[in-house]
């Protein structure tokens, strides 16, 4: 039986089905765990209410999608109105993140890491509640996908496509199409602009960024704000794909992926995030389909992602492209 499964997953229909899918889930990844990335890289803060602040921006995304899109809007004009939610929800959310660096994660940087810790899952616990609450004064099911939202995507993105032999999703294509941009413009901000100069100098030593008279503390803001942008953003396309959609859980089912991610790339490095991006895409795309046509338990693949976590921290600590030292002030 699993030299028959082997020669069915070798055929190169299933074989191309699963490495776009793969590709797929590790675009939605590395949009997940950059803003993480970013913002313990530079100022060393594990942000734990990640995953909430991910979850208020696919419910944004959704408002804004469910306000704009009427019956007559076509394919292309809700296309279009998803990006202008991008970047709505990424200004607003970017705004918020900003707010809660100097309020909230600013008088606590003197003090020993495990304020931030219960800072911030503090913070999540106060974010999932509110959005409860809002649900529950509209009439809305917390624990259901946002059928509302999930209703304005276009029907181009929920057919199939075929490239040869291969069919797979349009979306899984328009998911990595936008995982590509989103890594190349983080890349490109942090490589080649002036502000992208002053981050990896104060990730790399904050007390001589700062005597050479760069304004760290702006830079922090500028930064957590970025990294809570980042996570909104990515709410708004999780929003958009079905089997994600808007959710009160979606905080946790997003928050623990992306750690994963950042762990096994390394703490506090993109270029690591990005790998790790693509290894635990890739194992969750194959366990995936492995259980669900042989062994049907669906909660297997989320166990293999653990087991990827464990094995990089027995063999490699550090994570991919880690070191043993990132972030802090």
């Amino acid at each position: 039986m699993i030299l028959e499964a082997l020669a069915d997953f070798l055929t190169l229909s299933e074989f191309g089905s699963v490495l776009v899918e793969g590709l797929a889930k590790a675009s939605l990844y590395v949009m997940i765990a950059s803003g993480l990335t970013l913002i313990f890289g530079l100022m060393g803060v594990l942000n734990f209410a990640h995953g909430s602040l991910t979850m208020v921006g696919a419910y944004l995304g959704g408002l804004i999608m469910v306000v704009t899109v009427t019956q007559t809007t076509g394919t292309v004009g809700r296309l279009a109105l998803f990006f202008v939610a991008i970047v709505a929800v990424f200004g607003a959310l970017s705004l918020l993140g900003g707010a809660i660096e100097t309020q909230v994660i600013r008088p606590l940087y003197d003090r020993p890491p495990i304020y931030q810790i219960l800072l911030t899952f503090g913070l999540t616990l106060v974010i999932d509640e509110l959005v409860r609450i809002v649900l529950g004064i509209y009439g809305m099911q917390p624990l259901s996908k946002w059928n509302a939202a999930l209703a304005t995507k276009p029907q181009l993105l929920r057919e199939p496509a075929t490239l040869g032999p291969i069919e797979v999703r349009w979306l899984a294509v328009f998911e990595i199409l936008l995982g590509v941009l989103a890594v190349a413009l983080i890349w490109g901000f942090l490589t080649r602009t002036r502000y992208g100069l002053y981050i990896r100098a104060g990730s790399e030593d904050a007390e001589m960024a700062s005597a050479l008279g760069i304004d760290v503390r702006r830079v922090f803001t500028v930064v957590f704000a970025l990294g809570v942008g980042l996570a909104g953003a990515a709410g708004t396309l999780l929003m958009w794909d079905v089997s994600w959609g808007a959710s009160v859980p979606l905080a946790a089912q997003t928050l623990l992926p992306a750690f994963i991610v950042v762990i096994v790339g390394g703490l506090g490095t993109f270029r690591g995030t990005v790998a790790a991006s693509l290894v635990v895409g890739m194992t969750d795309s194959v366990m995936t389909w492995w259980f669900q046509n042989y062994i049907r338990f669906t909660g297997l693949p989320e166990l293999v992602l653990f087991l990827v976590l464990v094995v990089t921290l027995i063999v490699r600590p550090q994570g991919l492209f880690g070191v043993e030292e990132v972030g802090g002030h």
